[in-house]
Formats: structure tokens, sequence, C-alpha cells
């Protein structure tokens, strides 16, 4: 039977537009989703129903159509603050705080007309690839519930794969949009550092955290990112450059070109760690090079050299990008879960020294990773390098052991960060489901050059065009 939530964000969008559907009954079908099926999921944290009602009256009263998300429901993730909402950065730390501001991304959101319902769930302050906090609990995966969801927009995706919500926003650091686009069977885009005025990362340590869009096609993520891209006056003397004529929608939609691709199973972090890709992730690579090279474009193989600094550098970048967080005394330190406390006490012992000799490091690798990838238009790797990972996998008692687990789990996405080059995550399938557990999502990722979103667009969706198969959990 034909549900709203089968139409993608764009067909709602267009609905509307054309008097079929009014904002606010859209609204109230995802409302009654979220209030039947969240709780098993737990894929928000906060659901405010009156406020939601209250913000579509106004978007159908007030806000202009040509608003580029008008009356479409989404939701903050919880790192993201909402003035009068309550925002625990996934901490305990944070667990009754009411939010006094909204975080700049919330705001260009409604600009565009977005009605949002609350906030998704996300691990503590966004520092792990899983999204299951001592505050919150597991939010776990549409396709089973056993699963985790992966993080740390974890709460997003599992929403938007859920059909809770038609799209959700992001941020990513070190894979938080990838990773959980990818075990929720998702559309999951990274943008270029400096692509977007209000979520650059040209104001973070190294460059590394972005936002963007989780959704269901490639059309929709193009929608949010075009949204997010004219949401405000740029403010940076640098800004990724322009490789299109029009908007991002128009190469999602168009889906034009023939380009050259490299396929890497290697990863920077070959040297540090033992890294394998199990047979379901490489069988999800190996079928959409096949179904690339299929459709006539280019393939090759392609390798990043030996790079046995590079976790030790980039642990370090994560480490000082926690030493911040504001818990000082011995009580609040002791709110914070392990993972996070190790990773606050270890950022607050580094020296200057070192902290500027890795970011002088990571400068250099990420030249050295542009020019390795010079010839290639698009590097194609597994999205992750296992099956989506069942809660409570994760060490939460030996910090060492777990960031391991998440680096063995996500070997191909912190780089891109580093790297600060745009990357696009596609569904390609379900595993084989036996006695034991239902079919799994898997996909491939897809990695661009500097500005270079159009390109992951338009190859995305000659990928969606050959496939005309989207992936459906049990509750859609």
């Amino acid at each position: 039977m034909f549900e709203l939530h089968h139409l993608t964000a764009l067909e709602q969008w267009e609905w509307m537009h054309s008097g079929r559907l009014a904002p606010h009954e859209l609204l109230e079908h995802y409302l009654e989703r979220i209030e039947r099926l969240n709780p098993a999921l737990g894929a928000l944290t906060v659901v405010d129903a009156e406020r939601a009602r209250g913000r579509v009256r106004e978007v159908e009263q007030s806000v202009p159509r040509t608003a580029p998300l008008w009356g479409l429901p989404t939701a903050d993730k919880e790192l993201t603050a909402r003035a009068g909402q309550r925002t625990t950065y996934g901490s305990r730390l944070f667990g009754d705080a009411i939010a006094t501001e909204t975080h700049e991304l919330v705001a260009q959101l409604d600009a565009a007309g977005a009605v949002s319902v609350g906030a998704t769930a996300s691990p503590e302050f966004g520092l792990s690839s899983y999204t299951e906090s001592v505050l919150a609990g597991a939010t776990r995966n549409p396709y089973d519930l056993a699963r985790g969801a992966g993080g740390s927009s974890g709460g997003a995706a599992a929403a938007v794969g859920a059909g809770l919500l038609p799209v959700a926003l992001g941020s990513d650091g070190g894979g938080s949009i990838r990773i959980p686009a990818a075990a929720c069977g998702l559309v999951g885009l990274k943008p270029s550092r400096g692509r977007l005025p209000s979520a650059s990362g040209l104001d973070r340590l190294a460059g590394l955290v972005v936002a963007g869009p989780l959704a269901r096609t490639v059309a929709d993520a193009a929608l949010v990112l075009d949204a997010l891209v004219g949401a405000a006056a740029w403010e940076f003397a640098t800004r990724a450059p322009d490789r299109y004529d029009g908007p991002f929608l128009g190469a999602a939609v168009r889906g034009e070109g023939r380009f050259q691709l490299g396929v890497m199973t290697s990863s920077p972090w070959d040297e540090w760690t033992d890294i394998r890709v199990s047979h379901e992730a490489r069988a999800a690579l190996d079928e959409a090079v096949a179904e690339f090279a299929a459709m006539g474009h280019g393939v090759d193989e392609i390798a990043l050299d030996p790079e046995p600094e590079y976790g030790t550098n980039f642990r370090t970048i994560w480490m000082a990008s926690a030493a911040g967080i504001p818990a000082r005394t011995e009580p609040e330190l002791d709110l914070l879960e392990p993972l996070t406390r190790w990773l606050v006490e270890r950022g607050r012992a580094l020296g200057a020294e070192q902290l500027a000799a890795s970011l002088t490091w990571l400068t250099a690798f990420e030249r050295r990773v542009i020019r390795r990838f010079a010839t290639i238009d698009v590097v194609v790797t597994p999205a992750v390098a296992m099956t989506p990972r069942p809660v409570g996998w994760y060490d939460d008692r030996d910090p060492e052991r777990n960031f391991e687990q998440q680096v063995q789990y996500t070997p191909w996405t912190s780089f891109v960060n580093v790297s600060g080059l745009p990357a696009l995550t596609l569904p390609v399938g379900l595993t084989s489901p036996d006695s034991s557990e239902p079919g799994l999502p898997m996909g491939i990722q897809l990695i661009g050059r500097p500005g270079g979103e159009a390109d992951l667009l338009a190859l995305g969706a000659q990928w969606e065009r050959r496939r005309r198969v989207r992936l459906h959990p049990p509750q859609w």
C-alpha cells in the first residue's frame, strides 16, 4: 500500500508545490511514524510535535514557496543547538541542558523552509563512529534492531532509513555522515572543505568537520546541498571551486558524463592496524565496479603509498579536538564516557610542538593524496570494511581497543576529511539473509576531486538509473 514516505523528498516537495499535498499533512504523516517506530529505533532524542505544528503553520502562511526545502520535515543533529530545545551533545554532562542560542546550520535550514520535528541521536560529542551513548542508549539499525546505525550521525541515518524523515542533516569529521549512511542503506554526502558557508571546515581544527545530507536518493541529497550552499553569504577568503553550471540538483537529475574511476582497497591505516575487507564489503565493491564498467566508465586499480605515520598524526588531532570539552573538575570528568574521557585527557596532555607537527604532517599528506589521485575523476572504495556492527560490539572499557575497532570498521573515511575532498556513499544492496540474520545494507564510497561534488552526484544518478531498486527496511 502506498504511503507518503514512499515518495522521495524531491517528489514530496513537488507534490506540495503542485497542491496535491499540504505541508501540515506531510508533517502529521511523519509524526505518526515517529510516535510508532522511534521507541524501538532510538533515532530521535527530542520530538516536539507541537513546536513542529506551529512551525509548519508558519511555513504555510509566511515562508515563500521558493524556499528550497519548503515544507519538508527534518530534524537537528543533537550536536547543533536550537534555542529553547534540549541539546545534550549526547553527553550526561549536558543531560538537562536547554539551548539558549541557535546554531547557524539550524537557522539556515529554517530559512530554507524546512520543518524540524526535534533532534536526532549522536554519540557523546560526536566523537565515535557508532551511536550508543550512555545518556540515550543505542540507536538501532532499521534493517536489524540488533545492529547499530553507525555514527556519529546515527540518529539521522536511522530516521531517514526507517522513513521517519525524508532527509536529515549530519556532520562529518572522520566519516560521520558516510558511515551511518552505509549502515542504513542510504546516500550520504560529505562536501568538499570550503563548500558550505555555515560548515566549511575552515574554522575547525585541521579542517576536518563539515556538514552534509543523508537521504534516500542522490537527487534528494543534492536538493539539501543546494539549500545549504545558497543559504548564506560567503564569509571566508577561501572557497571550494565551482565545477558545474547551475545547481547541484541539475547534475543529480541529468546524470551525465563518462568518468575515469580508480578502484582502491588500500587505506592509510594499513600500517597502523590489521585492516581486513570482509567478503560482504568486497562483494559490494566488485558488483558496483562491474556495473560502472558496463556503463562505459574507465576503471583502473589505484592505491595509496604506505603512510605509517598517518594513524599517529590523525589520532593526535582527534585527541586535541576533544581537549576543549567543558569538563574540568573530577565530578564533571566522571560524567564522560570512557572513550571521551580518554580523548579529553590525552588531548590536554599534548604539547604545542606535537600538535603543530601533526598539523604540518597532515597538510603534506593532503597534498600527496590529491597528487596521487590527479589522473582519476572518481576513486571508488568500499564504504565500510564489515557489515553493520552489532549493538555492544565496541569495547566500552578499553579506549585504545575501541579506537582500533572503529578504524577497522571504517578505514577509508577519515583520510577524505584530512584531504578536504568530497565523498558520496551509495547503497549497493543487501547481504543474503540466512537463518540467523536478515539482509544488511552494504555500499560503496565515491571520492571526488576538490570541489567535485557535481561529478559524484552525476555518477550516483547514473548508478540509480541503472539499478532502479531502492533498499527498504522491514518498517517501510
